[in-house]
C-alpha cells in the first residue's frame, strides 16, 4: 500500500465525506480510509465478481469490515454516498460511470489517459477542477483531479496541459510532444510545435 499514487487520492478526503471507491480493485484505498479513519463511511464497489473477492480478502486480512457491491459504476449501488474515488481506468470509462444521475457532488479521478478528453468532458458534465497533481509512479504520470458539482470554463491551455504547475510534468509533456513530431504527418506538425512553444513557456513563467 505504499503507493504516492494513493497517497495523493486519500489526502482528498475529508472526515465528513460519505465515500464510494468505484472499480476499488484490491482495496488498498479503502483500507487506509477505513484504517485512518479518514471519512464518515467508506463502501468499495467493482463491475467483477473476481476483482471485488479479491478486495473483500484485502479487507478481512485487514481487519476492517467494509460494505462491498457489485455493481456497473454507480448504477447498482443501494446507499447514500457524496464523494467518488474512480481511479485506475481510461477516461472512456471514468466518463461513462460519471454519465449517470447517481453521479455526486464530489469526485476523485486517476485516469490512464487522455486527459484532454477528460478535462473538457468533466467541464461538459458541469464539473469544477479544484486541484490537479501529476503524480509520477512506475514510469507513469497519474493525473489526479478533485472536482466538484460547479460551474468552470478552463482555457484550450489548461484543457491541453493541465492545472498542476508542476514544472516537471510540463516537461515530460514537451519531452513526449518533441519525440513524436518526426512521426506525424506534415500537417500536423505545425500543432505540436505550437503546444511545444507553449509548454516551454510554462516551464520558463517564473
Amino acid at each position: 500500500m505504499n503507493s504516492e499514487r494513493i497517497k495523493v487520492i486519500i489526502s482528498k478526503v475529508r472526515a465528513k465525506d460519505t465515500v464510494l471507491d468505484v472499480g476499488c480493485d484490491h482495496g488498498y484505498t479503502s483500507i487506509l480510509l477505513k484504517k485512518n479513519k479518514l471519512c464518515k463511511q467508506v463502501y468499495a464497489s467493482e463491475i467483477s465478481a473476481n476483482a471485488l473477492e479479491y478486495a473483500k480478502a484485502n479487507f478481512k486480512k485487514n481487519h476492517v469490515h467494509i460494505k462491498t457491491f457489485l455493481s456497473d459504476g454507480f448504477k447498482d449501488i443501494p446507499v447514500f454516498f457524496d464523494t467518488a474515488i474512480i481511479a485506475g481506468m481510461g477516461t472512456n470509462t471514468i466518463l461513462n460511470i460519471l454519465n449517470d444521475v447517481k453521479a455526486p457532488h464530489k469526485i476523485i479521478i486517476a485516469s490512464n489517459n487522455n486527459y484532454y478528453l477528460l478535462r473538457k468532458s468533466l467541464n461538459a458534465m458541469g464539473y469544477k477542477i479544484i486541484t490537479e497533481e501529476a503524480v509520477w509512479e512506475n514510469n507513469h504520470y497519474y493525473v489526479i483531479l478533485l472536482c466538484i458539482k460547479e460551474y468552470q470554463r478552463l482555457t484550450e491551455k489548461e484543457l491541453l496541459y493541465g492545472i498542476s504547475n508542476n514544472d516537471d510534468y510540463y516537461q515530460y509533456q514537451l519531452d513526449m510532444r518533441k519525440k513524436i513530431i518526426p512521426q506525424v504527418p506534415f500537417s500536423k506538425k505545425w500543432q505540436l510545435l505550437k503546444e511545444c512553444r507553449d509548454l516551454k513557456r510554462l516551464i520558463e513563467r517564473k
